[in-house]
């Protein structure tokens, strides 16, 4: 016990409430403490047989009150209490936050071209170094280029967004709510300019 409390009085010393690094502190008190006062399991606690009886009760509680309510809605009783649903993917998809990250999309101009003009943020700033762009002169005197390429690998894209954040046209987004991006090769997750405006 006199060890403790040493040990305790050492820990909060470190702490100050008014530094930058308060919190960090904390925790790192907090997991300290944890660590040197671990108490050793008892030979029941080590069978592991109190948490596989409590995993099967929980899970056999929330299974019967589901199953319970879902029978009274059938008869017409209750209806005022729900009772958990499973979503039935693909047939009946999960509605998506309108802040989620899905695939990508190339925007368009009025006349129907895309409108990037190729000034390689994007390109830059991915981590992942998915995001290749070819650039060449746009036609328009007032637009200076355009990306004759635009292709991105979506094998490798983690999904950050910071493609999204940097464009200054808002010439890339990824709000197409579409989640599936599995395909059979390699070469079919590489996405071009045509198809990715085709999104």
């Amino acid at each position: 016990m006199e060890n403790t409390e040493k040990r305790r009085q050492e820990l909060e010393k470190y702490f100050d409430p008014k530094g930058p690094f308060a919190v960090l502190r904390v925790s790192q008190m907090k997991r300290s403490w944890k660590q040197t006062n671990r108490r050793e399991l008892n030979f029941w606690e080590n069978t592991y047989l109190p948490m596989l009886f409590s995993g099967i009760y929980l899970t056999s509680k929330h299974f019967f009150y589901n199953v319970t309510f879902h029978i009274l809605h059938l008869f017409g009783l209750r209806k005022d209490i729900k009772g958990a649903v499973t979503y039935q993917y693909p047939e009946m998809p999960r509605p998506l936050s309108s802040r989620l990250r899905t695939r990508h999309r190339l925007t368009k101009r009025e006349d129907g071209s895309p409108r990037c003009v190729a000034c390689m943020m994007c390109e830059t700033v991915c981590p992942a170094r998915c995001i290749e762009i070819t650039a060449a002169e746009h036609p328009d005197p007032n637009i200076e280029k355009y990306p004759a390429e635009f292709i991105l690998d979506l094998g490798k894209c983690v999904y950050c967004g910071f493609c999204v954040e940097v464009c200054p046209e808002d010439a890339i987004r990824m709000d197409t709510g579409k989640l599936e991006i599995a395909e059979y090769s390699r070469e079919s997750m590489i996405y071009n300019k045509k198809r990715l405006m085709d999104e």
